[in-house]
């Protein structure tokens, strides 16, 4: 918390006279993203971009007295519909160019990124599962109480950051399948043995779409 208070603190100092970010309503520029110890530039044009990192470089007194610094080797690069190639830099230091980065436990790319957020977040949240087998199998937890422990830990991992999500029918789908899985499996239903979506949302005490 100390840490983003500083750091808007800094960003408002030196975007105040400057409107180099997305436009996000009629007044106002969108200049930044803060989430714990990550801090994401967005310029409008490459010039933008060159002028922000020139300015955060240059603001020596505030972050001398903060002890902040620009780590260059951690600093990347996105470009978005832009065929400006030359790099960006951190005075002599030309930071990397990538076609995708981690933001908050998302995948951002190119190109979207959603689907591969998706199968990342579902591979997490199985990882997670698998885990908590021993919770699955317990004869002396009830079944409330391991659904309780399924959404503190597999569901939110699962959806994750999932507000910046582009949700398609697929995704959802994929989504949903993933949970449909897990339910059954922790109310025990196994083959031939079956029960329909509806029923087992209500059994499970389940919304009705991940999406929602």
């Amino acid at each position: 918390m100390t840490f983003l208070v500083v750091v808007d603190w800094i960003m408002q100092e030196k975007t105040r006279d400057s409107k180099r970010g997305v436009q996000w309503n009629f007044t106002q520029c969108l200049e930044d993203l803060d989430f714990a110890y990550d801090l994401c530039l967005i310029p409008q044009k490459y010039e933008h971009m060159q002028l922000k990192t020139n300015s955060l470089k240059a603001c020596k007194g505030r972050r001398a007295k903060t002890g902040l610094q620009v780590n260059n080797d951690k600093t990347e690069v996105m470009r978005l519909h832009n065929k400006q190639q030359t790099p960006i830099t951190v005075g002599e230091h030309n930071l990397k160019d990538v076609d995708s980065f981690t933001y908050i436990g998302s995948i951002v790319k190119t190109t979207g990124g959603t689907d591969e957020d998706i199968k990342a977040k579902i591979n997490q949240a199985s990882h997670v599962f698998i885990n908590l087998k021993p919770v699955w199998s317990s004869t002396t937890l009830s079944t409330r109480i391991k659904l309780r422990i399924y959404n503190i830990n597999v569901k939110f991992v699962l959806l994750y950051a999932s507000e910046t999500w582009r949700v398609t029918n697929t995704i959802s789908n994929k989504l949903q399948t993933f949970a449909n899985r897990c339910l059954r499996h922790i109310i025990n239903i196994r083959w031939p043995e079956n029960i329909n979506n509806k029923n087992l949302w209500e059994t499970t005490n389940q919304d009705q779409s991940l999406s929602k």
